[in-house]
């Protein structure tokens, strides 16, 4: 396992905690039926992470996709 440390502003700290509970949420209502569980800012980061890196190494998987499209709107056409 590879640390990645990140600092953000306050405010991304907190969107981040809010999303992290919204997703949480999502997940008791469907009963687990997600792919990750419960979250965490940290595991909503983790996620996120594997999906970018899959841009490199499952590029046309759906994650991927997504993300790729996310790099190419702010201006990565990788």
């Amino acid at each position: 396992m590879k640390r990645i440390t990140i600092t953000i502003d306050e405010d991304t700290a907190e969107a981040l905690t809010k999303l992290a509970a919204y997703c949480s949420d999502e997940d008791k209502a469907r009963n687990g039926a997600t792919t990750h569980g419960p979250l965490t800012p940290a595991k909503l980061l983790a996620m996120l992470a594997e999906d970018a890196g899959m841009v490199i190494t499952r590029p046309g998987c759906w994650e991927a996709s997504n993300l790729h499209q996310v790099l190419v709107s702010h201006g990565y056409d990788v």
